[in-house]
């Protein structure tokens, strides 16, 4: 026989006094019986811990950086002072049909396609990400973008629902 617990205080209140009343509770378990149930037990909620604090952390990180992007402007930002255009992707543009005010309505309302992307732990100004929608005319793009301080620069832009014969170099 063990005791679990030595005693739970209470408090009983009458008009004019309080008084403490002690309660004793014991239990009655077989030594074994109770420590290896206390070790599966203790096993199962080290088990859970891990488990929420692996998986959790993760999707909380992910979070906060995407919220961090917006505040501190890293990341892709969605509204830079200045956009850029390379060469290859005026060339790429042209060819394809698709202006400049259709690039920047992708780059303000499209979606980041991280498989595409290449982000990872490069620097900021290294870092291109690949957000893909759809222009006025109906076509499915991947644009390029390379954000760098408060401007982008458009790498390239892809038609991802048709094969265009362009001559860029």
């Amino acid at each position: 026989m063990s005791v679990l617990f030595a005693c739970v205080d209470c408090f009983e209140s009458n008009n004019s006094n309080q008084r403490l009343t002690t309660i004793p509770l014991i239990c009655s378990m077989p030594k074994n019986r109770n420590r290896f149930g206390s070790v599966v037990l203790l096993l199962l909620l080290l088990s859970a811990w891990l488990i929420v604090r692996t998986c959790g952390s993760g999707i909380r990180r992910s979070v906060r950086n995407e919220n961090q992007t917006e505040q501190t402007g890293r990341g892709l930002n969605r509204h830079p002072a200045a956009i850029n255009y390379s060469k290859h992707a005026k060339c790429r543009m042209q060819c394809r049909h698709i202006s400049q005010s259709e690039v920047e309505d992708i780059l303000h309302n499209g979606s980041i396609n991280y498989g595409k992307s290449e982000i990872g732990d490069n620097p900021d100004c290294s870092r291109k990400y690949a957000v893909e929608g759809t222009t006025n005319d109906g076509q499915r793009v991947r644009i390029i973008f390379a954000p760098c301080a408060s401007e982008v620069t458009v790498v390239t832009v892809i038609d991802l629902g048709q094969e265009w014969q362009c001559d860029c170099e």
